[in-house]
């Protein structure tokens, strides 16, 4: 079945009084208690896991301020014409009136992990036996020359799913005939490594139909970039002539933007630019930052459950953790969730824990019916998680296998988000 938003909103309004912050529960409160911060492909899952698993026995809080999730995953389809924001969104009505969650929108700005207490922006005060965090990322300051997050209105990022990305796509829709479309793509280690070149296929789809003298520039500071061959040849067979990707080698790493005159500077050329991409430098969401659970960056974790190497009490998840092998990812946040969820469910109540199994594919649509897809499996090492095998599309697949593989990318989605939410 295709969920969309409207799918949750019956769920939403029964749960509506399951949707306020807690006050600080009263110490003799007799269920474990686990706080997940963060309502994406990570946190929501986890705490789906925890409470349907649990069977009442665990007293889950998920705290995400948006009452709206709109994925990241997919959202270059949005970009492309190829989806709705309607499709793309979702509520969490369900997790609260069907698995007993308390769902608390609101912003966390504190984790004493001594006292084992999570502080809310509105006051409340939530404590935990178990913390999960699934915060995603936020950006690197200062990581593009000329570039901030005071300038994602001018120049957006949209790599977080909702108003970016109908931001970014509304300049697309407005850029003037023959105008330049500029991507500044970030470095290794970023969310969904396919992501921005997918989403150079999506751009170059709209403007091939509503622009088609349009050009595209990708200045990139990596040598090479996942999937290369085949968003090259796809490029070449579809948006001939439209697409310059400027590589390490030749000055797409020394690059700086203008954001008032809407300009873009390569290794000292400077272009004027109609709408400019900027994707910048990633770390782990700043809540991990504030618990003290991260190298700077990214929060190191225990491949077997997801805890952190700081607090066996805190556990990240997602593109947020230093895990090792797997990509930043949804299907990776989702994995993740489902290994961590059994394993502070076993802790709590002494349940079964499975040995920790993982695994992740990433589709990308280059054209209409033109999908492709990398994936791998993974096992939980003392080191990291480690790939065992992995499969990847091949240049020069026929129509209806790459028609095959968008449709199965569907498939994914669908379950994908009934998993999370419900």
């Amino acid at each position: 079945m295709k969920l969309n938003r409207r799918t949750f909103i019956g769920a939403s309004a029964a749960a509506a009084a399951s949707l306020h912050a807690p006050t600080v529960l009263a110490e003799g409160h007799g269920k474990p208690r686990v706080v997940v911060i963060g309502g994406g492909a990570g946190g929501a899952t986890a705490a789906r896991y925890l409470a349907k698993d649990s069977q009442g026995q665990l007293d889950v809080t998920l705290v995400e301020p948006s009452r709206t999730y709109v994925s990241c995953f997919f959202s270059n389809l949005y970009l492309g014409g190829f989806k709705d924001i309607e499709d793309i969104s979702h509520t969490y009505g369900t997790l609260a009136a069907k698995y007993g969650i308390n769902v608390v929108h609101d912003w966390a700005v504190d984790v004493d992990r001594e006292s084992k207490v999570v502080t809310l922006a509105g006051g409340a005060r939530l404590p935990y036996d178990k913390l999960i965090l699934s915060p995603g990322i936020d950006f690197v300051e200062d990581a593009v020359d000329g570039w901030s997050i005071a300038s994602q209105n001018a120049m957006p990022h949209a790599y977080k799913g909702g108003s970016q990305t109908e931001l970014l796509k509304a300049q697309v829709m407005a850029m003037p005939e023959g105008g330049t479309f500029a991507m500044v793509a970030p470095p290794n280690p970023y969310r969904c490594p396919p992501g921005p070149y997918e989403r150079v296929s999506m751009v170059a789809h709209v403007l091939k139909t509503t622009n088609p003298t349009a050009k595209i520039i990708v200045a990139d500071p990596k040598e090479k970039f996942s999937k290369q061959a085949l968003f090259e040849e796809g490029w070449g067979k579809h948006y001939s002539g439209m697409i310059d990707w400027i590589g390490a080698d030749f000055g797409g790493g020394v690059v700086s933007v203008d954001p008032s005159a809407m300009t873009l500077t390569i290794d000292g050329e400077e272009t004027k630019v109609d709408v400019c991409n900027v994707i910048p430098a990633m770390k782990a969401g700043r809540i991990a930052e504030l618990a003290g659970v991260t190298d700077g960056n990214w929060a190191p974790v225990n491949a077997a459950d997801m805890s952190t190497k700081a607090d066996d009490d805190v556990y990240v998840l997602g593109d947020a953790s230093r895990q090792g092998d797997m990509p930043k990812s949804g299907f990776s946040a989702n994995a993740q969730a489902k290994v961590c969820a059994n394993a502070v469910r076993g802790a709590l109540t002494g349940s079964k824990v499975f040995p920790a199994k993982f695994s992740n594919t990433c589709w990308s649509l280059i054209a209409k019916d033109d999908g492709v897809k990398v994936g791998a499996t993974y096992e939980a090492t003392e080191e990291k998680i480690a790939k065992v095998d992995g499969f990847i599309s091949a240049t020069g697949e026929d129509r209806a296998l790459r028609k095959t593989t968008y449709e199965e990318s569907e498939g994914w989605y669908a379950g994908m988000t009934t998993d999370m939410f419900g």
